[in-house]
């Protein structure tokens, strides 16, 4: 009698379960919603039946059937930012997910160094972070993290997961990159702040990008249902399919991306296929021009053995340009240079709260709109010849140009013969001069054009300037 008792007790609660309204993974208690837009919310329930939503910031009520495959997906009208409040689902069964913020919610993506932990990895620590952690507890700083999966076929929800609080032990798991971007925003704007990090290490940006994305780049096999993964993270379409795709369409701000060092033996594929990813990104969340921003690789040596002649296959700063190129072709993108925190041996730079504080500068100049200070590196804009001398101009220089006292010695300037060499560099206010005794007629000028260097250039705040190249030779 008792295990009869027991099988149809548990036999009532799967009925219930079955019949509760289901919201997708990323949808939890403590989760931040986008303050003063229309957020999707979605999920499912049983098919065709009606799904009852109450939202507690000003009680009103939305109401949609489910598909014949259960799912649904309404738009909610989100306040000034605030909170806490609760969202009620019911389609028979009640569900109510609570401790909800309106804030500012941004989306993080990329490989390693973005999704690289607070707390470091095995053997690779990050600066000042075992202090930042410990000084982290803050309610209005809630967490998000997409769990790996990589797959051929787009799934329709990701993995369970969970929004957290700022605090020690979850900082300490999260993105180091998207927190400190993320705590400089929630001081300066003092509105609560959502992080969603999807990232994963190793990633090539072919795996983030959909069949169709890629189809304008036929020498990259895109796999079929039941191929073999041979490299989870590398592998065309996978990472879109499992980690992003189930995520798309959830209420964002703008984006903060750091990837590339996977792509770095491929510079001129990586400049067409950054700009198409970042453009089906922005067509798939159906939510206009969002802000993206990106940081540059940093420089590393990707190359341990020595190069008798750098290539396009083996100088990352090939990456980097194409990177810096990409600012032309993304609207309302930004980037952030970390030309003097790269490591000679180590590929994820200890000092990640330089990458996340410049990408935050970039959100808020460019977002946020806030003046008075210096949000991006001065950029390459021009060069003129004259009189066996290269002038340099530069955009984003409102204050001048400044080495803090040191020589520029990573300038480089080539003839038609197309052989560089170093040269010397002047700073005047906005601009340099560049000359070399060895060149006497120059077509073309380098900065810090190396796999691995530590950038000598800056703009007056202290925003380093990109490495660049005024030629485009292919070596």
């Amino acid at each position: 009698m008792k295990l009869k008792l027991t099988i149809l007790l548990n036999l009532a609660c799967c009925i219930i379960a079955s019949a509760t309204v289901k919201p997708a993974s990323i949808f939890t208690d403590h989760m931040v919603l986008q303050q003063q837009s229309k957020v999707a919310l979605w999920g499912w329930a049983k098919p065709s039946t009606k799904v009852k939503i109450i939202t507690s910031w000003n009680q009103e009520n939305y109401a949609i059937i489910s598909d014949k495959d259960g799912k649904w997906k309404v738009n909610v009208s989100t306040p000034i930012a605030g909170g806490p409040f609760d969202i009620e689902f019911n389609d028979g069964e009640k569900l109510v997910l609570s401790d909800i913020l309106i804030g500012e919610v941004w989306f993080c993506g990329g490989q390693s160094n973005m999704e690289m932990p607070m707390k470091g990895f095995k053997s690779q620590p990050i600066i000042g972070s075992n202090n930042d952690i410990l000084k982290s507890m803050n309610s209005k700083i809630r967490l998000y993290t997409v769990p790996r999966s990589s797959v051929t076929e787009r799934q329709d929800n990701s993995k369970p997961s969970a929004w957290k609080l700022a605090a020690p032990e979850a900082v300490s798991n999260f993105s180091a990159t998207a927190y400190y971007f993320g705590t400089l925003l929630s001081e300066v704007l003092n509105v609560p702040i959502g992080l969603i990090n999807d990232s994963y290490g190793g990633s090539s940006i072919e795996a983030w990008m959909s069949p169709e994305d890629l189809k304008p780049f036929p020498e990259i096999k895109i796999p079929s249902k039941g191929d073999a993964i041979k490299e989870v993270s590398r592998t065309p379409t996978t990472l879109y399919n499992g980690m992003l795709y189930p995520v798309i369409g959830y209420g964002i701000k703008g984006v903060i991306w750091y990837q590339g060092e996977s792509n770095a033996d491929r510079p001129d594929r990586y400049e067409d296929l950054f700009p198409a990813m970042v453009s089906s990104w922005r067509k798939n969340w159906n939510n206009g021009e969002f802000p993206f921003f990106f940081a540059q690789i940093a420089p590393y040596r990707y190359n341990s053995s020595p190069i008798d002649k750098p290539s396009k296959s083996n100088n990352s700063a090939f990456l980097r340009d194409a990177q810096r190129k990409s600012l032309l072709k993304i609207p309302n993108s930004g980037m952030a240079v970390l030309m003097d925190v790269g490591e000679e041996k180590s590929i994820h730079p200890a000092n990640k709260k330089q990458g996340g504080t410049r990408l935050a500068y970039l959100a808020l100049a460019q977002t946020y709109g806030i003046k008075g200070f210096g949000g991006i590196s001065p950029t390459y804009d021009s060069i003129n010849f004259d009189k066996g001398k290269a002038q340099i101009k530069f955009q984003n220089v409102p204050n001048g140009l400044t080495s803090f006292g040191k020589e520029l010695v990573l300038f480089e300037i080539a003839g038609a013969d197309k052989k560089f060499y170093p040269a010397k560099a002047v700073i005047s206010g906005s601009s340099i001069t560049v000359s070399a005794e060895s060149v006497k007629s120059p077509v073309a000028v380098r900065y810090a054009f190396k796999d691995f260097v530590i950038g000598d250039l800056f703009g007056n705040e202290g925003l380093p300037v990109s490495s660049f190249r005024t030629d485009d030779w292919e070596n």
